[in-house]
């Protein structure tokens, strides 16, 4: 099969719009581990902070936005204190924040599409930040002035992956109508996961060091109404791999203190030795895979967990410099935020490409947005961007 009728088989379901949004407390990575330090009241931690200084040297981040300030964290000692319980109080936190974060993000995208948010027909919201029903999706609906009769999903606790865990259901949604126009939406505020540092827990030093509050949102349809609404990527294929006997590796669980991750210091070597079959199984039916240039055929949005994972991807499939360059970007400028990450990437890919930035990507008409989460699970969605020569 072609690509051109590859393309005619799929090319319904398509991004028409993105949106991002961040909190406006903003703290640089160099000075992190003192602001860090200083709000925990855990100066008498000299080798911790020292080892925090180090990991934010290392990650490649320049700055990231919070909800959570040093007036808030002062008014919660509940936080700080670890045999407290605080999880209802971070819940409470989020309760309030995680909304308003996901309708200034979902804002940007409605204005984009051009079209009154009454319209949309499905609402997906995804979050690491929450739990409960009904959940912020039913305050997000109400913020956006969306109709009572909008059908809502929310998914809980997929990790990194959160946002691309959307893009699937949003993609058979549009296809299985297409007068249906789903509003995804992904919104993380690392308050969930707040503490002190903990000598007996050093993961928590990673995490408080790379994670940041972003929201992203995108409107995803189906038939797009001519001189309305234009089309930015095509969504081709969607899979979802789990790797075997990796559950350890990377796990996110709700307990008593709040949100603990688990990210393993194994993580870049299973992504080196993983990744290239996940994405042969995936694309290869598509023959996407053989082509001339192979994996630099392509363009790339892959969701920035951190560092080292971005150069275990350039290392393990062979990608030229500059391939992921919009990820890289995303992580200096907002650290890594869950799941609303993805949705940063996949705008800067946009804004790359349509400003001539891109390099040799904006030759390249196929790409791949990818993320990995809890599990080990790779979710990979295939993209065609739109006006490019196969669609024509």
């Amino acid at each position: 099969m072609g690509a051109a009728a590859l393309l005619e088989q799929n090319q319904r379901a398509a991004v028409l719009a993105i949106g991002t949004a961040n909190p406006a407390n903003c703290v640089l990575q160099d000075e992190f581990p003192d602001w860090y330090f200083r709000v925990t009241r855990s100066e008498h931690h000299p080798t911790l902070k020292a080892k925090m200084k180090r990991i934010c040297e290392k990650s490649g981040i320049r700055k990231r936005h919070f909800h959570l300030t040093e007036e808030m964290i002062g008014s919660h000692p509940e936080l700080l204190d670890r045999p407290l319980p605080s999880l209802s109080a971070l819940l409470r936190i989020t309760a309030d924040a995680l909304p308003e974060l996901a309708a200034a993000a979902a804002e940007k995208a409605i204005a984009e599409w051009g079209r009154p948010a009454t319209d949309i027909t499905h609402l997906i919201l995804s979050t690491n930040s929450s739990g409960g029903v009904p959940g912020p999706d039913v305050r997000l609906a109400a913020l956006l002035g969306l109709r009572p009769t909008v059908q809502r999903t929310t998914l809980y606790l997929h990790g990194c992956s959160a946002g691309a865990a959307v893009f699937p259901i949003a993609k058979d949604l549009a296809e299985n109508d297409d007068r249906a126009r789903v509003l995804v939406v992904c919104a993380e505020t690392i308050v969930i996961g707040f503490g002190a540092p903990d000598e007996a827990n050093p993961n928590g030093l990673v995490v408080n060091s790379l994670f940041g509050d972003g929201a992203g949102a995108a409107i995803i349809g189906a038939g797009p109404v001519a001189a309305v609404e234009r089309p930015i990527f095509h969504m081709v294929s969607s899979s979802q791999s789990t790797l075997p006997r990796t559950e350890p590796a990377v796990w996110v669980r709700l307990g008593e203190s709040g949100l603990g991750y688990n990210l393993s210091a194994e993580l870049p070597a299973l992504v080196r030795s993983s990744i290239e079959k996940c994405l042969v199984d995936a694309l290869a039916p598509l023959g996407l895979a053989a082509g001339a240039g192979g994996w630099n055929s392509l363009f790339w949005a892959m969701h920035p967990g951190g560092r080292a994972i971005l150069d275990s991807y350039e290392a393990a499939l062979g990608l030229e410099p500059g391939k992921l360059a919009a990820s890289r970007h995303v992580l200096g400028q907002y650290g890594n935020m869950l799941g609303a990450t993805i949705i940063f990437v996949l705008d800067e890919v946009r804004r790359r490409r349509q400003g001539g930035d891109a390099g040799g990507d904006v030759a390249c008409e196929w790409g791949v947005m990818l993320a990995l989460g809890p599990g080990l699970t790779v979710e990979t969605m295939v993209l065609h961007a739109a006006g490019s020569r196969d669609e024509k």
